[in-house]
């Protein structure tokens, strides 16, 4: 929205002689990786907000910095406010919906490396304790399904619905289909003790569960697990939708298609895991517990925990555990929890390109990248969360995995690379002390491809290599302005060529 008049009273903000009540929300940006911020950003205002509070890591620099605005060119603008101790806040605008703006900045791409202090863990487990959930024992009863949101209170991601039904004529029931229509997210199903198996929504919306059961004569047990994945936090009224079974059934679908329903039988219900209630993920033993240490650990098999110490990797690189080979879970390191994981959880194979260009209209499917591959297999571990002796890693499997490859690397700046427009200012900068040691590519003309993948194009300067060389090579930090003087490019020599001439450079740290 441009305004040309702003005021304000004591009840409404004024734009443009309209009265408006400006709804706006936050978001904590460094919980999710810059790629993530067009779409969380879109899906604020796809949820009705008109402002997003984004500045508040940035207040002290705003506030009491000095402002500069840089204008880059192709309608781009860097707006950057500094302050005396030289931290920045930056804001990049774009005009120009023909052009993109992502031009002229350095792009770093970061490669993980592993320690060979931590590069093989020892495993124990145990298994996640079900009895009492296999015998119907719960705190709560009622004849309905009830929504899981309503009775976790955000205490567990998993919530047990638990009935019996009573079965005389096995004929029937013998070779039965047991299926439930559930919001979501993922339901895992027990029958008299007997796992069953385990279905999700794809989507992150209702499903419905479907496994063949064998029920016997007399009294039968039904345990179902449901489990969220997250919790809807846009769109119209994103607070009433439903998890769990609620608004759904629970059918046994027999012989010649009878159908018995019970979702209004008696149903208990119990609140999360016995592992979490024992606090497995602690480093205080639990009482009562026994971790398996003299036997193989289970590959595969759901419910089950597992425990490994490991030494925190040396130097002070960022540090990630690669979770690859597990299913679906809940890891922690020394206690704090570093999020739920799902690498078994393949995105699609479809939707990925090898540009990136956000100009336009946005969409969702703009700039997808990872197709084919876990959603995530990294997990950030802060350094503040490790010791520098013994560390613990805990995992909670919930659909059964191996943790073999499971390791400790550091994260470190690979290469780097910028697209500089001819007039604008090459800067490029590695991190971590780190200086440029290669330039891998260097091409002053109209290089094509993108960082990783760039090549020549139809025309460059001779010395495109040797100037950036010149000005790089063995420093932390290097720049100049790129222009046809600095690369002894004639005035003359582009007559005839379309376009403005761009460095395109690509450097190793």
């Amino acid at each position: 929205m441009f305004a040309t008049e702003v005021t304000y009273d004591a009840s409404a903000l004024i734009i443009n002689g309209e009265r408006r009540l400006i709804f706006f929300g936050a978001v904590h940006y460094p919980r999710s990786t810059m790629e993530m911020w067009p779409d969380i950003i879109q899906k604020a205002k796809d949820g009705g907000l008109d402002a997003i509070e984004t500045i508040k890591l940035g207040e002290k620099i705003l506030t009491n910095g000095t402002r500069t605005d840089k204008d880059l060119g192709n309608s781009v603008t860097l707006t950057t406010y500094t302050n005396a101790a030289g931290a920045r806040f930056c804001f990049l605008s774009n005009v120009d919906s023909s052009n993109g703006a992502n031009d002229d900045l350095q792009k770093d791409v970061m490669v993980k490396k592993s320690d060979d202090a931590s590069a093989k863990l020892t495993w124990a487990w145990t298994m996640e304790k079900k009895k009492d959930t296999m015998l119907r024992k719960g705190s709560l009863k009622a004849h309905e399904l009830l929504e899981q949101k309503e009775i976790t209170f955000d205490a567990s991601d998993y919530l047990w619905y638990m009935t019996s039904v009573e079965i005389n004529d096995t004929s029937i029931w013998s070779n039965a289909t047991l299926r439930v229509n559930t919001m979501g997210h993922t339901l895992h199903a027990y029958v008299n003790r007997r796992y069953v198996g385990y279905q999700f929504s794809q989507w992150g919306n209702n499903f419905t569960y479907e496994k063949q059961v064998s029920l016997k004569k007399g009294t039968n047990v039904i345990t179902l697990l449901s489990a969220t994945v997250g919790l809807a936090n846009y769109g119209i009224r994103f607070d009433k939708i439903k998890t769990g079974l609620a608004g759904g059934f629970v059918q046994i679908i027999g012989k010649n298609d009878v159908t018995m329903d019970l979702s209004t039988n008696l149903w208990s219900y119990k609140v999360g895991l016995n592992g979490e209630r024992k606090r497995l993920f602690d480093l205080q033993p639990s009482i009562g517990v026994s971790w398996n240490t003299n036997s193989s650990y289970p590959i595969g098999k759901p419910m089950t925990w597992y425990k490994a110490n490991f030494k925190a990797p040396s130097g002070t690189n960022p540090v990630v555990v690669d979770l690859q080979g597990l299913g679906k879970g809940h890891a922690w390191v020394n206690g704090h929890s570093i999020g739920r994981y799902w690498p078994s959880w393949i995105t699609s194979t479809n939707g990925c390109s090898d540009t990136c260009d956000y100009r336009g209209k946005y969409v969702k499917e703009k700039c997808n990248t990872n197709c084919g591959n876990p959603s995530q297999r990294w997990y950030h571990v802060p350094r503040s969360f490790l010791n520098n002796d013994k560390n613990t890693l805990v995992l909670f499997e919930e659909i059964g995995g191996n943790p073999q490859n499971v390791s400790f690397q550091t994260v470190t700046t690979g290469i780097i690379c910028a697209n500089v427009y001819e007039g604008a200012q090459l800067e490029l900068s590695c991190q971590g002390g780190q200086v440029i040691s290669q330039i891998q590519f260097s091409s002053f003309g109209n290089p094509q491809g993108q960082c990783g993948s760039f090549k020549k194009g139809s025309w460059e300067a001779t010395d495109s290599q040797s100037v950036v060389e010149a000005a790089c090579i063995g420093k932390q930090t290097c720049g100049f302005t790129v222009t046809k003087e600095a690369f002894d490019v004639p005035i003359n020599a582009m007559n005839g060529i379309n376009g403005i001439a761009r460095l395109a450079v690509q450097v190793a740290c």
